[in-house]
């Protein structure tokens, strides 16, 4: 638990001047890995890394920012799509940059075989 508090903290570090979540990092980080292609709630819900019943929150937040758009389907209204915009990839590439370098700095007293066993032990839960 003091480890992944200590992570999260960094994390959250980073992405503070951004005024994004780590939770609305993920979102928009799902978005992009769409490829142009729209995303409804049920998906984000689905693939965030912390499940979670505020998805429409984030989104709501994010499109406040400009990051990301909705789109209702004509046919049914009730089907809600959202976009991640121009200006949600582009702030996204910088959020990107900075985590990079905290990932950097949190793993550098960790070697790549150290990496690897770790991985391999999580990967047993």
């Amino acid at each position: 638990m003091l480890v992944n508090n200590k992570i999260n903290e960094a994390i959250s570090n980073v992405l503070k001047p951004f005024d994004v979540s780590l939770q609305q990092f993920n979102v928009l980080r799902i978005l992009r890995g769409q490829k142009g292609n729209p995303a409804n709630l049920s998906t984000l819900n689905e693939r965030m890394v912390t499940k979670m019943s505020n998805t429409t929150r984030l989104v709501d937040k994010l499109m406040a920012k400009g990051y990301v758009d909705r789109i209702v389907c004509p046919s049914n209204r009730r089907k809600v799509e959202i976009n991640i915009t121009a200006l949600g990839k582009k702030v996204l590439k910088k959020m990107d940059t900075a985590m990079n370098r905290a990932e950097e700095e949190i793993l550098q007293n960790i070697s790549k075989k150290e990496l690897a066993q770790l991985n391999e032990l999580f990967n047993k839960f």
